[in-house]
């Protein structure tokens, strides 16, 4: 079932009432169905979010995405309890082999550099033989970082909308369109850990990043593949406005990206449950059921022709 993304960026008491969420502001009120809120996007100082309605998201396994000062995504609220077996899957997941791990950290690796090749290709009109070289060239556990080296050429080339030269100074704290970038990977970040916690895996423990500060490192991990669909979003943002601050119009086009079709072998799927099937793949991949996560393509063939 497809979610809704709700964002609030005003003064708003949230409570709940017969699996209703409430929202009441000084000028109006609102209900919606929980069960039909997938991500809730908490943008304001002095919104109240009543205990009561915390549990019955968390319940329904609602993200609930608390932004800072910076409106940035700054924290998340997840289901911990989403599984039948969870202490199972957690324990598959704990037990995992180093040489598992670093295969999966391959294969996730491979896809990335794939889906950047790809998105370049699509908005230069023009082939990147580079990137499918880089991909043949991931080793287990990419002990010879083609990742970083992608990354590199990746920004380097990446077009400017507009302008008569081309690359991105990649900052996570730089300036515009950083800032656009690094509110729609955390969009991704929330969504990607939604998935996990629904599929019963543990966000804290990663199969590649390993910062003890990390609360959320296996999605970390696993979004990694998905970060040009956010890339290609900021890009038709470019070409389409010349706003350069954060506003609501660009968060709301930011949100799209969890509706944004993708493309299995025989079906395509909304990113928020493609997610899931990724997840799921994964977990799987922990008790032994398979040797490859399942990742989808980001665009048609005919999207890239």
């Amino acid at each position: 079932m497809l979610k809704r993304t709700i964002l609030i960026e005003n003064k708003f008491s949230i409570t709940a009432k017969n699996n209703q969420l409430v929202l009441k502001s000084e000028i109006k009120e609102s209900t919606i169905p929980i069960e039909d809120i997938g991500f809730l996007v908490l943008d304001h100082n002095e919104i109240y979010l009543s205990i009561p309605a915390v549990n019955l998201l968390v319940e329904n396994n609602t993200s609930i995405i608390i932004c800072g000062k910076n409106h940035l995504p700054n924290g998340m609220l997840l289901n911990l309890n989403s599984h039948h077996i969870q202490q199972e899957i957690f324990k598959n997941q704990i037990e995992a082999s180093i040489p598992l791990k670093k295969q999966l950290w391959q294969q996730t690796i491979i896809e990335k550099i794939k889906n950047q090749g790809q998105l370049l290709e699509k908005i230069t009109k023009s082939k990147q033989n580079t990137f499918v070289f880089l991909a043949s060239k991931v080793l287990s556990g990419d002990s010879s970082n083609m990742e970083g080296v992608a990354a590199q050429q990746y920004w380097k080339h990446f077009p400017q909308p507009n302008l008569q030269f081309d690359g991105i100074k990649r900052e996570r704290y730089g300036d515009y369109p950083n800032n656009f970038l690094n509110y729609g990977y955390a969009i991704l970040r929330a969504a990607t850990a939604r998935a996990l916690s629904g599929s019963g895996l543990l966000n804290t423990l990663g199969i590649h990043h390993k910062s003890k500060y990390n609360a959320f490192a296996l999605a970390d991990d696993i979004m990694e593949p998905f970060r040009p669909i956010v890339d290609e979003k900021v890009y038709e943002i470019m070409q389409r406005f010349d706003e350069q601050d954060l506003n609501t119009v660009i968060k709301a086009e930011l949100l799209q990206i969890l509706t944004r079709t993708v493309y299995f072998k025989d079906e395509k799927s909304p990113l928020m449950i493609a997610l899931q099937k990724t997840a799921s793949s994964l977990q799987q991949c922990f008790t032994g059921n398979r040797k490859k996560i399942k990742y989808p393509a980001l665009w048609s063939l005919t999207d890239i022709e």
